[in-house]
């Protein structure tokens, strides 16, 4: 899979955030693509022919299997990755139609295109609000279709074509744990540094306006 356009829209908006945004990109780049790409990626390479039970019954294997793993855990995480790296198009777009409406007027509307505030300020509210929630989803989804953020070592299954319940075995359940609370941790952090930004984001609006009221009474 190529990740070539994810990290040029993570380059991209990074321009436009908060320091704390910035701190999420490079979150995403290195804590999560990075990893991703060089270690995770190839640690579930090969979960389904790794993915072993004590009975050779055809189909049985595949049916425990499609059962115990109905999404595969790395494809499910480079969903979420691309979904959630995805509101952020709203930013990038937004800037691109300030600085086309200047163009094409030929005069100059906004101070700077790429600063966070009217309009631009509600789009980034609300990318910030569409990451968070897409994070959770995901956490969620990822917990009931797995019962939980763990790797057990043997499953038991007793579903058909299998003659009778049987034992099955994951291969590498400790290394495949470790990244997974790894990677869980990371979107964990990610939810924080969004909710910490957007209560960044309103907090200093909200104080602006304040200031811009006061000195108004003043006057």
């Amino acid at each position: 899979m190529s990740w070539a356009f994810l990290r040029d829209l993570l380059s991209g908006v990074n321009k436009y955030s908060t320091g704390i945004g910035r701190i999420w990109v490079a979150v995403v780049f290195l804590f999560r693509l990075l990893v991703y790409v060089a270690a995770a990626e190839n640690i579930w390479k090969h979960e389904h022919d790794e993915f072993e039970c004590n009975i050779k019954q055809p189909g049985c294997e595949n049916v425990c299997f499609d059962h115990f793993f109905p999404v595969s855990h790395i494809r499910l995480w480079a969903l979420q990755l691309i979904m959630v790296s995805t509101p952020s198009l709203l930013v990038v777009f937004h800037v691109a139609y300030r600085e086309n409406r200047e163009k094409h007027h030929n005069q100059k509307f906004y101070k700077n295109p790429g600063k966070i505030d009217g309009g631009l300020l509600c789009t980034y509210l609300t990318s910030l609000i569409l990451k968070t929630g897409l994070e959770i989803f995901f956490l969620v989804l990822f917990y009931k279709l797995y019962n939980g953020f763990k790797i057990p070592h043997l499953v038991k299954c007793d579903l058909k074509p299998c003659p009778n319940t049987v034992d099955c075995y994951i291969s590498k359940p400790t290394e495949k744990m470790i990244f997974l609370y790894f990677l869980v941790a990371t979107s964990c952090l990610c939810i924080v540094l969004n909710l910490s930004e957007l209560s960044y984001l309103i907090f200093k609006y909200s104080l602006k306006c304040y200031l811009r009221r006061h000195v108004k009474k003043q006057r």
